[in-house]
């Protein structure tokens, strides 16, 4: 199976701890790098992770506190000392290019790559990238500014084809790809082979839903209907739940009730609060309710 990876740089919320780096994590989908949320550190935990900058060349910004976008600038002029080239797009909220664009000009005189913005609408949800194995979907969240988490769905691939009965059939190389793709295959003597006898069904494709930061949201389970894994902030647990709902964050049970009521195959708890000393106690209300449950931790790697 081509590789669809999770890999955690950093599961605090806003305060600093020294158990946890700010919000960040990096999708990797056949070695090509999507990252989300840019906290302070995360070009270090880049380098933790083992991931090369070079693979990096989109940045999914989900809202504008600086816990999710204050490794932004660090990142930009890291990869401006290493040479890049390859352009970098950045998709987020509005407002994101007016606010870095003075400071890049005052630290990265000379860029040796462009850097392109592209900023959407956070109420509804909308494709925001898209290419030939994956498509980037928002997903309209609750917060104190505008915020979205995405939707990362790779797309069907071609099934597979059945090399001894392609054989049998003696069929020509280029029907392969017709095949590959559901047709049937007419022989010269005008005989009808199924695809079914030709072929075999690829695996299913997957998706990861990121929800960070939002209030407790019912009304985002049809979305994410059934993903094999959602990230779902978690920041307070259930006695901290009148404070969660004055900053519109969600507790460790209601990010659970989401799972469970979204049908999704596994869940993966962050955004932690710095009150915590030990985040079990996030897991032992979360599990519950939605038993295969594990909390976010850095340099963490989850296959999807």
């Amino acid at each position: 199976m081509e590789k669809f990876e999770l890999h955690i740089l950093g599961s605090g919320s806003a305060l600093p701890t020294t158990r946890h780096f700010p919000t960040s994590q990096v999708v990797n989908l056949r070695d090509k790098l999507f990252m989300i949320d840019c906290g302070e550190g995360a070009q270090l935990q880049f380098r933790k992770s083992r991931l090369k900058f070079s693979r990096l060349n989109r940045i999914f910004i989900s809202h504008l506190h600086g816990d999710h976008c204050f490794g932004l600038p660090g990142l930009i002029s890291t990869l401006n000392l290493l040479g890049r080239t390859a352009d970098l797009h950045i998709h987020s909220p509005k407002g994101l290019e007016e606010l870095l664009t003075p400071m890049l000009a005052f630290f990265n005189h000379q860029m040796t790559y462009k850097i392109f913005f592209h900023a959407f609408e956070t109420k509804e949800a909308a494709l925001i990238y898209e290419d030939r194995s994956l498509t980037v979907t928002t997903i309209p969240l609750r917060h104190r500014m505008p915020c979205c988490g995405f939707l990362f769905a790779e797309k069907p691939r071609p099934n597979h084809i059945l090399r001894d009965m392609i054989d049998f059939y003696q069929v020509p190389v280029y029907e392969l790809n017709r095949i590959k793709n559901g047709a049937d295959y007419v022989t010269p003597e005008g005989e009808v082979i199924p695809n079914a006898r030709l072929t075999r069904p690829s695996a299913a494709p997957r998706r990861y839903a990121y929800c960070s930061d939002t209030i407790y949201l019912p009304s985002i389970t049809e979305q994410i209907k059934g993903v094999d894994l959602l990230f779902h902030e978690a920041t307070f647990a259930e006695d901290a739940a009148p404070r969660a709902k004055e900053t519109f964050h969600t507790t460790a049970s209601q990010a659970a009730q989401i799972a469970r009521d979204a049908e999704v195959k596994k869940l993966l708890i962050g955004h932690f609060s710095a009150r915590y000393d030990d985040e079990q106690v996030l897991l032992e209300e979360a599990r519950p309710v939605f038993p295969n449950t594990q909390l976010a931790k850095e340099t963490l790697c989850i296959s999807v």
